[in-house]
This record gives C-alpha cells, sequence and structure tokens, in this order.
C-alpha cells in the first residue's frame, strides 16, 4: 500500500522499491516506475500500484484419479508481475488518492485465475492416473503438467504474469482409501520387521550356540589337562617314592655296612681286650705261682679289706674269736707250722 500524506490540499506519495507506480494527471502519464515519490494533486490524479515482488499462492483443491477415487491436491505458485503497464491495463491496480489502499481486489483476481489454470491441468493429469500410480508418481506428473500448462497459458503474459516456480507438496485420498493403501505397505514392513527379529533371533542363538560349544571345550580341555596334572602327579610321587626307596636302601645299606664293620670293630676290640686281659691274667697267674701261701692270704685280705665297707667299730665276741683261733690253728698244722 502507498504512504500518502496530505499538505494544504495536496498529496504526496512515497512508494517503495517493490510497488511499481503508475501517475496518470489529465489523461497522460506523468510518473511511472518503482520507488518514485512525488507530489499530485487528486481531483486529476490516477494512481495505479502494481507489486512486482514474487509472492507465493497456495492452493488446495480435490480431483478425481482414472480409477474415480477422490484425491487432494496440495501444491505452491511462485509468481511475480513482468509487466506492471500491461497488468495494469488488464487488471484494477487502481488506488484511492486519499488512502493508498487499492479501491478492487486485483491479487484475488490474479489468485482466482492462477488457481483454476493450475487446478485444469492437474485435473487433467490424474483423470488419466490410477490412484496407485498417482500415489507413486503423481507428484512429479501433475508438477511438470502445471508447469507446462501455466507456461503455455496464453492469457499469462497477456496480463504481465510470469510464474516463477510451482511446488506440488502432496497428493492425499481420502482418509479410508489411504489406510486401505497403507495397510499393504504396513504388513510389508511388519513382516520384513518379523524377518529381522527372527534372524536377529537366530543369529543370537547361534552366538549362544557357540558360546555353549567354546565353554564346553574350555570345560573339556581343563579337564584333560587336570587327567595329565594328575597323571604327571602320580609320575612324580611314584619317582619320588623310587628314589626315597633308593635312598633309603643305600641308606640301610651303608648303615648295616657300618653297623657291621662297628661289630668287626667292637668283636677285634674285645678279643683284644680278652687277649690282654687273658695275657695280664696270665702274667698275674705267673707272678703268684711263685708267691706262698701266705702272701697270696695276706693279698687277698688286702684286697678284700679295700672291697670291704667301712666299720667304724667292731665287736668281737668270746664265741667269735675262739672259733677263729681255732681256725687259725687248724691252717698252721696243714701249712707245717706257718700261719696262713
Amino acid at each position: 500500500m502507498a504512504d500518502i500524506t496530505k499538505r494544504f490540499g495536496w498529496r504526496h506519495l512515497r512508494g517503495t522499491p517493490t510497488a511499481h507506480i503508475r501517475h496518470h494527471r489529465g489523461g497522460r502519464l506523468a510518473h511511472d516506475g518503482a520507488g518514485v515519490s512525488f507530489w499530485f494533486r487528486p481531483l486529476v490524479a490516477a494512481l495505479s500500484e502494481v507489486p512486482v515482488d514474487d509472492r507465493e499462492l497456495a492452493m488446495t483443491f480435490h480431483g478425481r484419479t482414472a480409477d474415480f477415487q477422490d484425491i487432494a491436491v496440495q501444491a505452491t505458485l511462485t509468481y511475480r508481475i513482468a509487466d506492471p503497464a500491461v497488468a495494469a491495463e488488464h487488471l484494477d491496480f487502481s488506488v484511492d488518492p486519499d488512502t493508498g489502499v487499492w479501491r478492487g481486489a486485483p491479487l484475488e483476481q490474479l489468485s482466482t485465475l492462477l488457481t483454476e489454470t493450475a487446478q485444469q491441468h492437474a485435473l487433467d493429469v490424474l483423470a488419466r492416473t490410477p490412484l496407485e500410480s498417482a500415489m507413486t508418481d503423481g507428484v512429479t506428473a501433475v508438477r511438470e503438467r502445471v508447469a507446462a500448462g501455466l507456461a503455455a497459458e496464453p492469457r499469462l503474459p497477456a496480463s504481465g504474469i510470469e510464474v516463477v516456480s510451482v511446488r506440488v507438496m502432496a497428493l492425499r485420498p481420502e482418509p479410508e482409501v489411504e489406510r486401505a493403501l497403507r495397510t499393504p505397505a504396513r504388513e510389508r514392513i511388519q513382516q520384513e520387521a518379523d524377518r529381522a527379529t527372527y534372524e536377529r533371533r537366530a543369529v543370537a542363538v547361534e552366538r549362544e550356540r557357540t558360546i555353549a560349544e567354546n565353554e564346553l571345550a574350555s570345560r573339556i580341555e581343563l579337564a584333560r589337562r587336570e587327567e595329565q596334572l594328575v597323571e604327571q602327579r602320580g609320575t612324580n610321587a611314584r619317582r619320588e617314592a623310587e628314589e626315597q626307596a633308593a635312598a633309603d636302601a643305600v641308606r640301610a645299606t651303608a648303615e648295616a655296612e657300618r653297623s657291621v664293620r662297628l661289630a668287626h670293630a667292637e668283636a677285634e676290640g674285645a678279643r683284644e681286650i680278652g687277649e690282654a686281659r687273658a695275657q695280664a691274667q696270665a702274667a698275674w697267674l705267673r707272678v703268684h705261682a711263685d708267691t706262698d701261701a701266705a702272701t697270696l692270704h695276706a693279698l687277698t685280705g688286702t684286697r678284700l679289706a679295700e672291697n670291704l665297707p667301712r666299720i667304724d667299730s667292731l665287736t668281737v665276741s668270746p664265741d667269735v674269736l675262739t672259733g677263729l683261733l681255732a681256725k687259725l690253728g687248724t691252717g698252721q698244722g696243714a701249712d707245717g707250722g706257718r700261719p696262713a
């Protein structure tokens, strides 16, 4: 909308860079261009404001496919007014000189023109396309057909309109039909999910079996090594017992030999001692053989006295003394008158 201010019966218009202003005064074009600014008298001025920026037009309409199924089309057109002068001649872009507001609704007319033209070409494509094909390839087909149809439409260039781009966002069937179409796909997806689940479970079972086999193999190997360890321990024990027995045998042999040598030595010593004693005794006897009986008796008494216990006091009764003297007397007569 143009910015118009009032000053003493005059008006001042200040345009924008995206609005093309046409000012006719007395039937002649006084100002023509975008972003212009000028003074004018409202009673003799005819003003038009044509937007030259790119504009978006959203469209939603319903069509029917070749198999008589209703379908909704969501699309967006981007257009601009390429020739403002031509557009101002064919559409009412005039503005009020006091307020700067359009007197009519030119953009609504443009929207109706573009929507009906695009809808005509889209419905023509859908009418020859089954619903299943429309759901898979319909977006591209509708977009190309609408773009080609708008580019070939003679009324748009004649109105100074240029279509920049066409976008088709979605083709939507009725909810019941859409659910019916989704069912096979969902079943396929569910089947794929189930198959993936089964495969994952199978892989898990296979891995568990592999783990169990590895554990069993480890246990078998451990048992085998334990058996080898027991055998080795038995072998070591037998070898240790054999070595111990051999050592004991050697020790016993050595002890026996030592005992035999000791016995021989003791026997030899005893023999030598016996011989020495025998020689001593023989010598003693030889010595005493030449000694008289009285001397031997005296030696015997001396030896006996040496071995008798100590006598602190001795009481000799007359009876004992009488018998002793009698024995002494008898001994003297037997020995030839010599006392023993």
